[in-house]
């Protein structure tokens, strides 16, 4: 169990959160007003209660079940779910995520949909208990309110990437079915908001601002904001990307890590790479659970783990054949091979890289994700806290813009500067160049059928196709790979393993079909 202060916040925060701003069953709402008007008078030792109820949606919205890992990640081309002896057909809900035949009931992209306006609502109802003055702050009224909207803004942004063409809601006391805003206009409120309330966040990186929105972390999600900006108004903003990175880089809060797995340990709130984590224990706040959806059941005895797992997602075979062998990230990121009884040394299972189908595989099929460390004798939940921002992800915003913008030679010497601590027994090899960063992908996309690659399209015609290697070998099972795909190009143009080319009104999901039952407002997206 880890014990520093965002641990604090996160689990007995939550519950005093809990108790504060949703009453318990025995209070109805005016009584509980009442007690709070009369009784309560913040100070700076309530802020973590204040604002727990806002953050601890992130739990269940990013590594947990059908949220934004699986959204992410699913319909992109590093990880695929194929069915299992043990099951993983689940009505077909893993493969419509890979070929991109969803529909506005698809379990994912709904589930994130929902958990947005959860977050949403919690921050619109503590901003109102705050500026009401139901709520009295003694003192930080201003800070308070800035990383209320700058969380709530993280949700919306979320919404923007996903969803395009969502409500903007402010507003708590305001009952009447919420109006559509398009695009444009959601990215506009997001980067508003963001801008706004930057000025009033903390620039202190600490314990206590651990998995909080500081300046830092803002400037981080309004910058890919902006690197997307393209996405989602057809207006590039690569400069503003640029300022935005370099600014969190002048502030000296952050570096990138001796080694690439000090990110993704049990103990990863140590990290000074850090730029925004949503905190996970697995007793207290269990709902990351990355490794029992990956590791075939029989993994119980390599750990050993108090839960069998359940055995599911695996690598895509022809993403593995992109890394280069001395590339450190690629056993940091992935379990492969022989596996062995903790007790016994006997070999359990090998895993091989191959998958036969999406329709059939065997349990040893697939390399599996290994990023998250997985302790011996851990219960089903992870306490590797979920990187939702690195230091590292500036440095390749930032490059990528660079290299967008017309330098190369900058953007290669940032991406070398990342790369470095992954070749340490190659150190040449970390070297990248700005004309190959101009050069296209080395994946070899095509359909894949059983056991083999049936056609090959190659990804060599990728504008900047290195660029998106780069990414993908730094970021992969970080829920970010779908994004990635969209702006360069290649999450409708390409075909990989069973998934094929797909309309471009794909790069965004439906709204949910039950939200357009009951609020004639919406319209559904184009294409659903």
């Amino acid at each position: 169990m880890k014990t520093y202060f965002n641990n604090k916040w996160f689990l007995t925060a939550a519950l005093a959160g809990t108790m504060l701003f949703n009453g318990c069953t025995k209070l109805d709402e005016e009584v509980y007003s009442e007690v709070l008007a009369q009784n309560f008078q913040a100070t700076a030792n309530d802020v973590p209660a204040l604002i727990a109820p806002v953050y601890t949606v992130l739990r269940a919205n990013t590594a947990s079940w059908q949220a934004l890992f699986d959204l992410q990640e699913e319909a992109a081309d590093q990880i695929v779910t194929p069915a299992r002896p043990n099951g993983w057909v689940d009505g077909g809900t893993y493969r419509r995520m890979h070929e991109h035949v969803w529909t506005p009931t698809q379990g994912q992209p709904n589930g994130l949909y929902n958990r947005c306006y959860t977050g949403i609502n919690n921050a619109n109802r503590v901003l109102f208990q705050i500026e009401s003055g139901q709520i009295p702050v003694s003192s930080g009224k201003e800070a308070i309110i800035a990383e209320l909207k700058a969380a709530r803004a993280y949700y919306y942004y979320l919404l923007l990437d996903n969803h395009g063409n969502v409500p903007v809601v402010t507003d708590f006391k305001d009952t009447s079915l919420p109006v559509q805003r398009t695009r444009q206009q959601v990215y506009d409120f997001v980067v508003k908001e963001f801008t706004d309330a930057i000025p009033n966040l903390s620039p202190v990186v600490s314990k206590a601002t651990y998995g909080r929105m500081t300046r830092w972390a803002a400037k981080a999600f309004l910058a890919r904001v902006y690197l997307n900006a393209e996405v989602y108004t057809g207006t590039a903003q690569w400069a503003k990307c640029i300022q935005e990175c370099n600014d969190i880089i002048a502030s000296n809060q952050y570096i990138l890590t001796p080694t690439y797995r000090e990110n993704f340990t049990s103990t990863n709130d140590n990290s000074k790479e850090m730029v925004f984590a949503v905190p996970y224990d697995e007793i207290f706040a269990t709902e990351s659970n990355i490794h029992m959806k990956t590791l075939d059941p029989l993994m119980q005895l390599v750990y050993p783990m108090q839960v069998q797992p359940w055995g599911g997602n695996c690598a895509v075979p022809q993403w593995i054949d992109t890394y280069d062998p001395d590339d450190r990230r690629l056993r940091d990121t992935w379990i492969m091979g022989p596996q062995y009884n903790a007790t016994t040394g006997a070999m359990v299972i090998n895993y091989v890289k191959t998958v036969t189908s999406i329709a059939s595989s065997t349990n040893s099929q697939g390399f599996r994700i290994g990023k998250y460390e997985i302790k011996a004798g851990m219960r089903g939940g992870s306490s590797v806290d979920f990187p939702l921002m690195r230091y590292a992800d500036v440095l390749m915003m930032k490059a990528e813009s660079l290299l967008r913008t017309g330098n190369a030679a900058e953007a290669a010497t940032i991406v070398t500067q990342v790369r470095a601590r992954n070749f340490a027994a190659n150190p040449a090899k970390a070297t990248v160049t700005g004309a190959q960063l101009q050069q296209g992908s080395s994946y070899p996309y095509g359909e894949w059928a059983n056991g083999a690659q049936t056609t090959f399209e190659g990804g060599a015609d990728i504008p900047f196709g290195r660029m998106l290697d780069e990414l993908g070998w730094e970021f992969a099972a970080e829920a970010k790979r779908r994004q990635d795909l969209i702006r360069f190009g290649v999450f409708h143009r390409k075909s990989w393993f069973s998934h094929k080319p797909s309309a471009t009104f794909r790069n965004i999901f439906p709204i949910p079909a039950n939200s357009l039952l009951v609020n004639p407002n919406l319209k559904q997206n184009t294409g659903y």
